[in-house]
């Protein structure tokens, strides 16, 4: 019974490592699909137990990271059914925080990224690969 245990907790984890994946994931998506900039996705998983992934995407102005903000909350809801936990700075809009539990996101605008520097910040965080597909929008 107990390596049964063991056993079911260990897939429990990883379940839930690929499910917090696919929310940064559909999340850095949804930042690109709305012109974000130098999107990135780093695996916190080995530096910290608080949460699985950042995301941090940089916006032009403050309506462009509102609009970005607004629409990951809708799509990770809508689609995965996903509810934010707690959000800071969307009043400023210099740097919006999406808390989502194991997935954090961070939206920037350019002269707040550079310098937070989130990336050199958590340096040792290894990156996950993201290469945004092509909005619908953009190819019409």
């Amino acid at each position: 019974m107990e390596g049964r245990s063991a056993a079911s907790s260990t897939d429990s984890a990883r379940r839930r490592a690929g499910d917090s994946l696919q929310r940064a994931l559909v999340a850095a998506q949804v930042a690109a699909d709305n012109r974000g900039r130098d999107i990135v996705v780093l695996d916190m998983r080995e530096l910290t137990a608080m949460f699985d992934y950042f995301v941090v995407a940089t916006g032009t102005s403050r309506r462009q990271l509102h609009a970005i903000s607004e629409e990951i909350d809708r799509t990770l809801e809508q689609d995965l059914g996903d509810r934010r936990l707690g959000i800071e700075g969307y009043q400023d809009s210099r740097w919006i925080l999406l808390d989502y539990g194991d997935v954090v996101i961070h939206l920037f605008d350019p002269e707040a990224r550079d310098y937070y520097a989130i990336e050199e910040l958590w340096d040792h965080a290894k990156r996950v690969p993201f290469e945004p597909r092509v909005a619908r929008s953009a190819m019409t």
